[in-house]
């Protein structure tokens, strides 16, 4: 009783910090409430905070005042415009992860914690903290090494766990009590939302899963020259703990530094849009959070990426869904992109093709003959999603994360030359990943892998027969009867199995009590 009258307190005041920010009932939408609704809008004190923004502008700042987990929420939200709608995504996408940093004292105590031991014994130096988010921050260090390396080292916030368990708890209550008051909030599966939330906070709040990450894809990406990761130093990382090498470079927002350095943007940019492109097509692995803070450039003219606590993965079959649209659009053959998005299940039958083929043209057409400036990727997968929640597909979170790194990098890119091309950069990535799946040599492996497949199943065939021969026999006989040693053998299983394992035991048992029924009535 008591956690669940916390809760609502906090739920209140929750809903108090969003109204003040006129961001629970906007304004703009007064003329759609009803009585009851402008009633609770008074009651919360809606619009006492005045910043003259819209509504999506006014509710990331509201998310910021409430603290970090809300703040993860907002980025959250900002990569479902099918919730949110797209206006208000593209406000939240400018939510600010930044906090005052914490006191470098604690961070020693922390690192000290973690490592069990004193942090001059792993450190000969800890600078103060060079940048500060939400859940962590980073110091420069030289380590105790001959010779010592200079280090940046992240270190969560001390009761940043505890902070974030009892503000999910406090989101999911509301989610809870959202859905049961309203339909729409049903619809849109609020308690799923938050606990999608919940399950990904949990791996940002372990550096080691951010280490895993960084690793993997400077092990995919290693024979890019024009693309690096900074090498984690896994002695030095734990779940609180990361350290990593530390990078000299210039960021990209700083276009005169770079131009003074001897780098051409217009080539960065370059580099960029096809690296991404590469990590999501080719990888099925992307960096998710490109933003100008995460990316320099070193002195050899490479790019740096840092930052790896947001991660996107693509399916081979989504990637092939993507990389199909994509050429599709590029040879601006509708069809083809129409029957993409059939083949995958995406769009239901009962709509005609050629109907939907007419939506992607009325989107892919009026980008051609534009100024490369005006010819928006983003934008164009963007309308896309937008034409296809009108022909009920459902949303793949997959695609909204990749959506919405395209758009950052697209940003990004437009910064360092403001008549990019996205679609001539794109052009050269899409069309080598086609040929690839394409090839002989890609046709011949997965020829290959599925005859090795077949090769197992027959081998195991002879065993199959002769099982199910007896337990037909025994059938026959009036039941499956186990030996009393099996069944000690499977209680026995049930306690040392995994999850997973146990579950897979008792539907073998259910399937052979459901068979002896079939057989005593046939």
């Amino acid at each position: 009783m008591a956690g669940r009258l916390t809760n609502l307190w906090r739920v209140w005041k929750m809903a108090r910090t969003l109204a003040r920010h006129d961001a629970l009932f906007p304004a703009e939408y007064m003329t759609l409430m009803s009585p009851r609704v402008r009633f609770l809008r008074r009651v919360l004190g809606s619009g006492r905070v005045q910043d003259g923004t819209s509504p999506g502008g006014r509710l990331a700042r509201a998310l910021e005042s409430l603290g970090p987990a809300h703040v993860k929420l907002g980025q959250v939200l900002a990569t479902r415009p099918d919730i949110v709608g797209s206006d208000v995504a593209l406000e939240l996408e400018g939510l600010q992860d930044r906090l005052p940093p914490f006191p470098s004292a604690a961070a020693r105590a922390v690192i000290a914690a973690e490592f069990g031991r004193p942090v001059e014994s792993m450190f000969t130096s800890l600078g103060e903290p060079v940048a500060a988010a939400s859940i962590a921050q980073v110091h420069s260090a030289e380590t105790s090494d001959t010779p010592a390396r200079r280090v940046a080292v992240k270190v969560l916030r001390p009761g940043i766990e505890e902070e974030f368990s009892r503000d999910m708890d406090t989101l999911a209550y509301a989610a809870h009590l959202a859905e049961r008051f309203s339909s729409e909030a049903r619809r849109l599966r609020a308690t799923a939302l938050v606990r999608t939330l919940a399950e990904a906070t949990a791996l940002e709040l372990d550096l080691r899963m951010e280490a895993a990450a960084a690793s993997e894809l400077s092990e995919r990406m290693a024979g890019d020259e024009h693309f690096r990761i900074p090498a984690v130093d896994w002695n030095r990382t734990s779940g609180r703990v990361l350290t990593t090498e530390w990078i000299d470079g210039i960021p990209v927002r700083d276009i005169e530094r770079l131009k003074a350095a001897g780098h051409d943007p217009r080539e960065i940019a370059l580099i960029l849009m096809r690296t991404f492109l590469t990590q999501a097509l080719r990888e099925g692995f992307f960096h998710a959070d490109m933003h100008p803070g995460n990316l320099f450039v070193d002195a050899e003219g490479r790019l740096v990426a840092v930052d790896f606590g947001i991660m996107g993965r693509l399916d081979a079959g989504m990637r092939r869904f993507m990389a199909e649209t994509l050429a599709g659009f590029l040879a601006r053959d509708y069809v083809r992109v129409a029957q993409v998005h059939f083949e995958a299940g995406f769009v239901p039958r009962h709509f005609p093709l050629a109907t939907f083929a007419q939506a992607l043209r009325a989107v892919g057409e009026p980008i051609f003959g534009r100024p490369a400036r005006d010819m928006s990727m983003a934008k164009v997968l963007q309308q896309l999603f937008d034409t296809t929640r009108r022909f009920e597909m459902q949303a793949q979170p997959q695609l909204l994360l990749l959506q919405k790194t395209m758009v950052v990098v697209e940003g990004v890119a437009r910064h360092l030359d403001p008549e990019f091309d996205m679609w001539e950069a794109a052009r050269p990535v899409v069309e080598a990943w086609m040929r690839d799946q394409l090839s002989p040599q890609k046709q011949l492996r997965e020829a290959g892998e599925g005859l090795k497949a077949l090769g197992a199943a027959l081998r195991e065939l002879p065993d199959f027969v002769r099982n199910t021969q007896a337990i037909s026999l025994m059938l026959a006989e009036g039941g499956l009867r186990l030996h009393p040693e099996t069944a000690k053998e499977i209680a026995a299983a049930q306690l040392q199995h995994t999850r997973f394992s146990r579950l897979s035991l008792w539907l073998v048992a259910a399937a052979a009590g459901i068979g002896a029924v079939i057989w005593r009535l046939f």
